[in-house]
């Protein structure tokens, strides 16, 4: 018989024989024996297993000294498993159930920890990522002599790049797409949205070529107001990052723009005098 075929089959008789042992477990009413198996299935990091029992004895353990610490398991057991939608939320609850419990601040930490590892890819909605910020400064606040403050700041920091990374996308969409105003403004809420950014001059030079093509499209009626503001958005570029790598191209599309401008001026000049 083919090797893999017969190694599944070992595969299927040990979990039904491991899944048979559970269920024995699972329906005995001794409850001290439960308890013990279950901080086993937790040590071996069997936390399916450990959860079950875990859940069946609360009600036995509440009150007691075991309480705090199976909740506590109970909690991290979900982590582990990924289900950090549940954890989330038991790390919460042990929050509320036990606030004088040494390991407050450690749980505190972990809620927003679990919004951080369901914060999505970034182009998916960022309502977890926003989460973990509003929950990590909130650590941070009630907690100010944590040794966990720098992950804290850290993942606070990863998460704003997250969500400038966004918006960026956005209005490089409406840049590819050729809607240009839109570009334009959308480039700049990045830039007001993130003060800090190192990348606050690119946004301004996309802001620049955003309005020179949105001028460039323009009927000519309206081209001279709107180039007018391109220069505008150039000399401020000039004064906010006189030691920008960019400043040549953004001089580049001031001369392009101030010849734009001569150009147009000499055409309706010469439209007037042919009246």
């Amino acid at each position: 018989m083919n090797r893999i075929v017969l190694f599944l089959i070992s595969v299927v008789i040990l979990a039904s024989s491991c899944s048979t042992k559970f269920g024995k477990i699972l329906k005995s009413k001794d409850y001290e024996y439960k308890y013990k198996m279950a901080e086993q299935f937790y040590a071996k990091k069997q936390y399916g297993y450990a959860q079950q029992l875990y859940e069946d004895i609360f009600p036995y353990v509440k009150g007691t000294t075991r309480y705090e610490d199976m909740y506590y398991k109970f909690a991290y057991s979900y982590y582990y498993e990924k289900d950090y939608l549940n954890a989330e939320n038991l790390f919460k609850t042990f929050v509320e159930n036990f606030p004088t419990s040494p390991k407050n601040e450690e749980c505190d930490y972990m809620r927003a920890f679990c919004y951080f590892r369901q914060s999505p890819k970034v182009e998916l909605d960022q309502t977890n990522t926003n989460k973990t910020m509003q929950l990590m400064q909130a650590f941070i606040n009630t907690h100010p002599s944590s040794a966990r403050l720098k992950e804290a700041t850290e993942i606070i920091d990863k998460c704003r790049e997250k969500l400038e990374r966004k918006e960026y996308l956005s209005a490089e969409l409406y840049y590819n797409l050729g809607f240009y105003k839109a570009a334009a403004i959308a480039f700049a809420s990045v830039s007001d949205n993130y003060p800090d950014s190192k990348k606050g001059d690119e946004y301004k030079v996309l802001v620049i070529k955003s309005y020179y093509k949105y001028a460039e499209m323009s009927y000519e009626e309206k081209q001279k107001e709107r180039f007018e503001k391109v220069l505008s958005e150039c000399n401020d570029f000039t004064e906010r990052y006189a030691d920008s790598k960019h400043l040549d191209e953004v001089n580049k599309v001031k001369t392009q723009t101030n010849n734009f401008l001569k150009n147009l001026k000499n055409e309706q000049t010469k439209k007037a005098n042919e009246r």
